[in-house]
């Protein structure tokens, strides 16, 4: 249930970090230093989440059919 959060998390900050700046672009933001870093954080630290929740979603699902094959 973790690794889904990690996942839907993840890929909410990524959504954030390409819409913002779209809104910046086409004048509904101002471009500010504080939107600017927030948009680049979110996307990167919700790249981390996703990889790092799917990698342990597959390392799981891998130990599990390990264990019932054995």
């Amino acid at each position: 249930m973790l690794l889904n959060r990690l996942v839907i998390i993840g890929f909410f900050l990524v959504l954030a970090g390409a819409v913002l700046p779209f809104l910046i672009l086409i004048g509904l933001l101002e471009s500010t230093f504080f939107i600017n870093f927030f948009a680049y954080a979110a996307s990167t630290v919700g790249i981390f989440l996703g990889v790092i929740g799917t990698a342990t979603y597959v390392g799981e699902k891998r130990r599990q059919d390990d264990w019932k094959n054995h």
